[in-house]
């Protein structure tokens, strides 16, 4: 077991991750507000509007539509031979419109699922807010040569959201926003050297971000980034989720480890958002050496201080 699988033993929420800042990136938690400590100059960064702590548990730049539209699909077994139909009624009393989607020899498994112009316009905004801020490129990808409505809704709307708002801007940072196939885009990712935003649907974003996480190295090193179509409104959580049953493990008295690379990303996100909010540089900069969160001697630093803490 290396330094970075050693870690963590007791932490679950991000309040305990005060511990680590202290020990390596010298960051203290005092209240409700962020003082973050230059190494090399010692001064305090001030965070003009505090950060709320919250309990809970970049590589990748995969944005999927958080509306999760797979987990509010109606699925269903079937155990005899019938027809399956969609049916939609309008509110102004109009008449339905009855689809047959397939007629059941015998048993099988059906579903039905739905997304909202409201949702997907949502997602669309955040999309190229996102890409704005990282000065990227952005590529959309669906399956709408099979899924032709469902799947061309979200082509359909994200192209007229660009030309409407944003192609001007993009235009300014020499970037541009292309629709792909999912696994034309799958492809084309396994051989670019990145630097690119990639909206997915929510599936092909859950899986794909997994990759790409675990090309890297392990999923360990992910990080999550909801960003509201205002484009100021962001959470950074670790995309993991690991945390939680670790510490249940440590809970029955298990031996058991976590590797805090994400929850750390997760909170150099943060702060480097507040940052950019509140027009602070100190704070920006200070985000920026987060690369020292790759080393040997962070993950060293870090044991040392947890040995301490624990009494070891």
């Amino acid at each position: 077991m290396n330094s970075g699988h050693r870690l963590l033993r007791t932490i679950r929420t991000i309040r305990n991750i005060r511990t680590i800042y202290k020990a390596s990136l010298n960051c203290a938690l005092i209240g409700p507000v962020f003082l973050f400590y230059l190494t090399d100059a010692d001064k305090r960064i001030k965070v003009a509007k505090p950060v709320v702590e919250m309990d809970g548990d970049e590589m990748t730049r995969i944005i999927w539509e958080f509306i999760k539209e797979k987990y509010k699909a109606t699925d269903f077994v079937v155990s005899q031979p019938g027809k399956f139909k969609m049916v939609f009624s309008p509110a102004d009393g109009s008449k339905a419109k009855e689809w047959e989607v397939f007629d059941f020899p015998g048993g099988g498994c059906g579903m039905g699922m739905y997304n909202t112009d409201e949702s997907i316009t949502g997602f669309a905004h955040s999309c190229f807010q996102y890409a704005i801020q990282k000065k990227w490129p952005l590529y959309m990808s669906t399956k709408n040569t099979i899924l032709k409505a469902y799947d061309g809704r979200f082509k359909d709307i994200f192209q007229e959201i660009f030309e409407k708002n944003y192609k001007s801007e993009f235009d300014k940072l020499k970037i541009w926003y292309e629709h792909r196939l999912i696994d034309d885009m799958v492809a084309q990712v396994l051989k670019s050297s990145g630097a690119f935003v990639w909206a997915c649907k929510n599936y092909d974003g859950d899986v794909q971000s997994d990759i790409l996480a675990q090309g890297f190295g392990s999923l360990g090193l992910m990080t999550s980034v909801l960003v509201c179509p205002d484009g100021k409104t962001i959470e950074a959580e670790a995309a993991h989720g690991t945390v939680t049953r670790h510490y249940r493990e440590h809970q029955k008295g298990r031996p058991t480890s976590t590797n805090p690379i994400a929850s750390i990303f997760a909170w150099t996100r943060g702060l480097e958002h507040r940052g950019k909010l509140d027009g602070n540089p100190d704070l920006i900069n200070c985000k920026l050496n987060e690369h020292y969160v790759n080393t040997t001697d962070f993950l060293d630093a870090i044991k040392t201080n947890l040995d301490k803490a624990l009494g070891k």
